[in-house]
């Protein structure tokens, strides 16, 4: 297979915006053109567009197809929508990936949009439901806070895990939050703010999690000899893996704490890329709630099983430390509009690895890695490096 390479990247603010569905692709897609004067529109071949669920926010299907004609784009190799919830955007990155090292494209434009807070937040918490199996378990409430905190209970019941441990996380990424200037919140937070905020579900709290957020984000991917003529700092893709264990939470073993497709989608990019877990500079997890962020540390070799608590207190996740996990803020301080949050993550491992994240820079950083889950059984995995082997 060829190899394929990030060559630009463009970002929205993230938060409740007044901006439209087509305003936020049009804010998006021109945000990674102006970062890459040398590309046209005429110039891109294909164009995949993550998004969850434009037909109840913005009324609208054939999203690619219109995304296109907005952005002044005419495929000519390439044009699809990836739907996979949370890890929508990540899912389209891999498909520009996968036609670009067959050989069927050479620059591809994947963009991940969402405009959740509408008409109004009630109906966005009413839409989240259809993450989930809507006739088995959204219907009875089973929803996502309830099922991350059943994990967080097994965490704590099974190695010791504190409260305070899972509220360091959203300390972190809402600090780390403050430092970028298209994150959802800006104010960063202390302990007592995070610990003191209200329940959702035990023992999640409110800055435990992520909020409903609308934005976009696009990243232009090329082939080495196209990346090579674009720019003399390409950021390679090295490595992916993708694994299910299933759909409902009743599919899924008894062990909550524990999520063993993460594992093996680890496990499948890191041999992918000839890397290790010791070899990631900095990386972004899909902390949708501060318990799946400290499940990935472990599943993904960061810390062993059970000590993602002491490793998050002990600041070994954060600056200084033995990696940094989520500088832009992660979904938790950035915000998470679905089908937008995987192309934001490489976005932002795309600034990093170029020296280009101004006061969220993590020093020499040469290997980035990106995590979205969809629900608890279902991971896909990237690595990033800034040189291609």
């Amino acid at each position: 297979m060829r190899k394929v390479a990030l060559v630009g990247a463009g970002v929205t603010k993230f938060g409740v915006r007044r901006a439209s569905y087509r305003d936020l692709i049009w804010e998006a897609g021109k945000a990674c053109f102006d970062a890459m004067p040398a590309v046209k529109p005429r110039d891109v071949e294909g164009l995949v567009v993550g998004s969850v669920m434009p037909e109840r926010t913005a009324f609208q299907s054939h999203i690619s197809s219109m995304a296109a004609e907005a952005l002044g784009i005419k495929p000519s190799a390439l044009s699809a929508r990836t739907e996979h919830m949370c890890a929508s955007g990540t899912v389209g990155i891999r498909y520009a990936y996968a036609f670009i090292a067959a050989g069927l494209a050479d620059l591809v434009m994947v963009l991940g949009v969402e405009k959740l807070n509408q008409p109004t937040s009630d109906e966005a918490v009413f839409n989240m439901g259809t993450g989930v199996d809507r006739e088995w378990e959204a219907s009875f409430g089973l929803t996502a806070p309830p099922c991350f905190a059943l994990a967080a209970q097994r965490h704590i019941a099974e190695y010791g895990t504190t409260e305070h441990q899972l509220a360091t996380v959203g300390v972190k990424n809402h600090t780390h939050a403050a430092k970028n200037p298209n994150a959802h919140f800006q104010k960063g937070a202390t302990l007592d703010q995070v610990l003191g905020s209200r329940m959702i579900s035990a023992p999640l709290r409110l800055f435990m999690c992520s909020p409903i957020t609308d934005g976009a984000a696009a990243v232009l991917i090329a082939s080495e000899e196209r990346a090579r003529a674009l720019t003399d700092r390409p950021v390679w893709i090295r490595g992916t893996g993708q694994a299910l264990d299933g759909f409902q939470l009743t599919s899924l073993h008894e062990d909550y704490a524990h999520w063993p497709a993460l594992e093996r989608a680890g496990q499948a990019a890191y041999r992918m890329a000839g890397v290790t877990p010791g070899d990631v500079d900095v990386a972004e997890l899909h902390d949708c709630f501060a318990i799946a962020e400290l499940i990935a540390y472990e599943e993904l070799g960061f810390c062993r099983k059970g000590e993602s608590g002491p490793f998050v207190a002990e600041g070994r996740s954060d600056y200084g430390g033995d990696i940094v996990v989520n500088p832009r803020g992660g979904l938790i301080g950035c915000g998470h509009p679905l089908g937008a949050t995987g192309v934001a993550q490489a976005a932002e491992v795309f600034a990093q690895l170029r020296g280009e994240a101004g006061a969220r820079q993590v020093p020499d950083a040469a290997v980035g890695l990106t995590h979205n889950n969809s629900g608890m059984g279902e991971h896909v995995v990237m690595i990033y490096g800034r040189d291609s082997a």
